[in-house]
């Protein structure tokens, strides 16, 4: 039985929830143009590779200011920074409902992606409140937060619908002010958290030198950069590929959004038990079948046979590929968690700075994929082209992992590890 001591107070969980609930907030306002941008790109007459650069936009300002945010967190505490980020969104999402032209919607986006910050505010912020064995599972919850980009696509498509695209700014700056006031009226400040933080921009970029660092940048591009990127483009998707209306594009999309954000701590309780090595492996190999299979393009072709031609037709109807998504969705909330675990166990002394740093690499995978899956649509005009660009990235993860990791793992010999029935 754990200790008094080590019990979280009621102000530990009074921050948890509320910072969830914020971050919930800002990651659906972060995720805004994966909804209003169809209507947008339709109005503006934007290729897919502008339409794909609309909805990253407000990805690459939440990456890049995910480091200074984490030291400030360190210096200033979580309650005030997270207090002023959110705050600071608020003009910037009213505005876009006045913008007109194309490059009014991306500077505008560049402010409304502060929003994307949250999460290096939040993860320290929550984590200092809870005792060590507990950290995980506040982590865990917090990060559960991504589910904003569900909540995204089941309120931005009804107000789209009832009432315009520009009243999805409007309600979304009223909610990100509320937010910030039940943020400040209920969370806490703990003046023992606060750290000496010397730690400058350039001293985290130092640790790209080491190789494993490297390699979890390349694995959290994929299970958070290509959770970000799909999420912005699942519902034009849809939309041209299965011909839906943007209602009912929206919530099949949410089928892999949802997924992808709250099963987050259930990953993060996995890696715990299990370790990130044998979850992150896993992770990787369903979503190498899964993308394989997603990246099938709708095909006809026709064989003859020895009684005439016969035509035939190869591609995913709208089911299978829901199904093929939401198991992505599940696969990618279990990696986000198991690579924070790697981050924990090697870097013990340092976890802020490697995390910072490995936390950037994924905003910028999710920042520079959808401009990649426009570009590819634009040169190609296979939809699934962005399934097979995945699909690559994914090998590179499980060639890298196979000669790091497992092709040093002992098998046979008296460092190998017992099997489950030797230790039962």
């Amino acid at each position: 039985m754990a200790s008094p001591s080590a019990r979280p107070s009621r102000q530990a969980w009074s921050v948890l929830i509320v910072s969830t609930l914020a971050f919930t907030v800002c990651f659906m306002v972060w995720m805004m143009f994966g909804v209003i941008g169809i209507p947008l790109k339709q109005s503006l007459g934007l290729n897919a590779t502008q339409f794909g650069l609309l909805t990253a936009t407000p990805v690459l300002t939440g990456s890049l200011i995910r480091v200074p945010l984490g030291i400030w967190t360190d210096k200033y505490g979580g309650r005030v920074v997270m207090t002023l980020l959110m705050a600071a969104t608020v003009p910037a999402i009213w505005l876009m409902a006045y913008a007109t032209e194309y490059w009014q919607f991306l500077a505008i986006g560049l402010f409304v992606g502060l929003a994307g910050g949250s999460f290096s505010v939040g993860t320290p912020y929550v984590a200092r409140w809870f005792p060590k064995q507990r950290q995980g599972m506040a982590m865990g919850v917090y990060g559960a937060g991504n589910s904003g980009s569900a909540v995204n696509k089941f309120v931005a498509p009804a107000l789209l619908v009832a009432f315009g695209w520009t009243m999805v700014p409007k309600v979304y700056a009223a909610v990100m002010l509320g937010a910030t006031i039940l943020f400040w009226l209920f969370s806490h400040h703990d003046p023992k958290h606060l750290v000496p933080s010397n730690t400058r921009f350039v001293d985290q970029l130092r640790m790209l030198k080491d190789p494993r660092v490297l390699k979890y940048c390349q694995y959290y591009s994929i299970v958070f950069g290509g959770y970000v990127a799909l999420a912005l483009w699942m519902v034009q998707y849809y939309v041209g590929e299965y011909g839906l209306d943007i209602r009912a594009a929206a919530l099949l999309a949410a089928c892999f959004s949802l997924p992808g954000g709250v099963l987050r701590a259930v990953g993060g309780v996995l890696s715990d038990k299990y370790g990130a090595h044998k979850v992150t492996w896993w992770v990787m190999w369903v979503s190498w079948i899964c993308l394989f299979l997603l990246s099938y393009p709708q095909t006809a072709f026709t064989v003859t046979t020895v009684n005439g031609p016969a035509s035939f037709t190869v591609g995913l109807n709208v089911y299978a590929f829901t199904a093929l998504m939401a198991v992505l969705g599940v696969a990618w909330a279990f990696g986000k968690a198991s690579v924070f675990k790697y981050i924990g166990d090697e870097y013990p002394h340092s976890i802020g700075t490697v995390s910072g740093i490995v936390g950037l690499a994924g905003g910028l995978g999710g920042f520079v994929l959808p401009i990649m899956f426009g570009a590819l649509l634009d040169l190609t005009g296979i939809r699934s082209s962005a399934f097979m660009l995945m699909y690559g990235v994914v090998w590179v993860s499980l060639i890298w992992m196979y000669w790091t990791e497992v092709r040093k793992t002992e098998v046979i010999g008296p460092h190998a590890a017992p099997s489950p029935l030797v230790r039962a």
